[in-house]
């Protein structure tokens, strides 16, 4: 027997012959009307099939151009951490950063994975606009109602304080400033903030460097600073509770330092990239050279934990030196023992530690002016502590200052 619901439909779609001419022509109207809207249906269905298709594409478009973007930032960052610069222009390059002081050391400040040593080297450039991007950069730290000690932690947690004199001086003397800006009923002058955070970074190396047998007490700290406050005296009860909070818990480094976190922050005395040529085979290579401790320490990266050479500099010598294939060369020989090996010691690529093969060490730089500094850097680690010299004329400075406002309040003779 037939399906009723087929014959159903055979009727609904057949029209009867009892019906007029008019209501087989409605009818009939009615059905075209139907025909139309389905075709017109069938047409919204493919315009909305044809939209999800665009949304789709273009959210798939989206996430692979973010995925692309991440993989950018990723490289950006890693070029940044082997070389600042390098890394900087690469994301200006690509469009991930913008060349402002704000964007950049919001960058710096915010950004994960960024190497604190890079940061420092970074910030610490003389150039105006890394000059911006510093004052920008420690803006965004707030040092209101902190102590000295409490502010000092959290600057120097934000990068590795870098180790040539100048860029020191640099850095502090714009945490001095933003500090006395979030306090400024605490110091009479910047002047006396920069000595005073000095001061504290000696005192921690001094209590907790175990290399330092004779430990700071209170009483010196306090003698220390004495007249550095405009050439007065700052409260004992401040000083001692400076003293008391280093004394407490010493300062720590960014982990990425592979340093000990009882390490000064003085050191290194200087950083930076050079070429070294080698000692059996005569090729030079781009090492990134660290000198601390009366030692130049090699890496092969700035990230890397471990140095490929140390140089113990006791009983060297340092001097320009012409190279034919390299520009300002500089090398460090030993006068007293020509023609010997200098005592130091390289890591092979399988790990194994074994003595240098160098007579003497022969360093390219990027500029003369690079190179002389470098030398200074080293002599200075041979002979002292070259730092103690930022402190020390500051407080001159100060001194003088406060000699010549006495003389300018003299009545006249």
């Amino acid at each position: 027997m037939d399906d009723p619901t087929e014959a159903q439909g055979e009727l609904h779609d057949t029209v009867p012959l009892t019906l007029t001419a008019d209501e087989r022509s409605e009818i009939e109207n009615i059905k075209v009307h139907k025909h139309d809207l389905l075709e017109d249906i069938q047409k919204l269905k493919m315009e909305i099939a044809n939209v999800i298709a665009e949304i789709e594409g273009f959210e798939q478009e989206e996430e692979n151009k973010t995925i692309e973007r991440e993989k950018q930032v990723a490289i950006g960052k890693k070029k940044f951490n082997m070389d600042p610069k390098k890394g900087i222009q690469y994301l200006i390059n690509n469009k991930l950063l913008e060349w402002n002081p704000q964007t950049v050391a919001d960058f710096l400040y915010r950004e994960e994975g960024l190497n604190k040593t890079a940061i420092g080297d970074f910030l610490g450039e003389r150039e105006e606009m890394h000059l911006k991007i510093l004052k920008a950069f420690v803006e965004l730290h707030e040092f209101a109602d902190l102590n000295l000690v409490q502010a000092l932690r959290q600057f120097l947690w934000s990068f590795r304080l870098p180790g040539e004199a100048q860029k020191i001086d640099r850095m502090m003397e714009a945490f001095a400033t933003r500090y006395c800006e979030c306090n400024s009923s605490v110091f009479q002058s910047t002047d006396t903030c920069y000595i005073l955070s000095f001061a504290v970074i000696m005192l921690n190396t001094s209590l907790h460097n175990p290399n330092v047998k004779d430990k700071m007490t209170v009483e010196r700290f306090i003698i220390m600073n004495r007249g550095i406050n405009n050439g007065g005296d700052l409260p004992e009860e401040l000083l001692s509770k400076l003293y008391e909070g280093i004394r407490n818990e010493p300062f720590k480094i960014p982990e990425d330092d592979g340093d000990d976190v009882t390490h000064t922050f003085f050191n290194p005395d200087r950083e930076g990239w050079l070429w070294k040529l080698g000692g059996r085979v005569k090729t030079w290579k781009r090492r990134w050279f660290i000198l601390t401790d009366n030692c130049l320490y090699y890496f092969e990266y700035t990230t890397d934990k471990e140095p490929r050479g140390i140089i113990p500099l006791e009983n060297l010598c340092v001097r320009e030196v012409a190279e034919p294939r390299k520009p300002y060369c500089l090398e460090l020989y030993n006068p007293n023992s020509k023609g010997q090996k200098i005592k130091a010691c390289k890591t092979e690529t399988d790990g194994r530690v074994v003595e240098g093969k160098h007579q003497s060490y022969k360093i390219s730089a990027a500029s003369a002016e690079e190179r002389d500094d470098w030398i200074k850097a080293i002599r200075a680690s041979i002979s002292k502590d070259p730092f103690y010299d930022l402190v020390s004329v500051r407080k001159k400075k100060v001194i003088n200052q406060r000699t010549e406002d006495s003389r300018g309040c003299e009545p006249p003779l």
